[in-house]
């Protein structure tokens, strides 16, 4: 289970506080050299017991930049579409 970022992130750090199991790096610590934030699918928990949406995507500006991975635990969640709707 994790939400992705994906290539239109826009590098504003309004995410990397929101996300309560600190699975989000900046693009500098980015492990796959991509010049964008980055979540560890490892602590991704898709704020499941934390928020009712992921908080990353809640905080998030851009639209559609914060998406549902693969296989994604939180009910009615699609893989690749944006966890939030505007």
């Amino acid at each position: 289970m994790a939400v992705v970022i994906t290539d239109i992130c826009i590098s504003c750090d309004a995410c990397l506080d929101e996300c309560p199991t600190e699975a989000i790096v900046d693009n500098d610590e980015n492990p796959t050299g991509e010049d964008i934030y980055y979540v560890y699918e490892d602590k991704c928990v898709e704020c499941i017991g934390h928020n009712d949406s992921p908080a990353c995507a809640d905080a998030c500006p851009t639209e559609g930049c914060i998406v549902w991975g693969q296989n994604p635990d939180t009910e009615g969640a699609v893989a690749g579409q944006p966890c939030v709707e505007d």
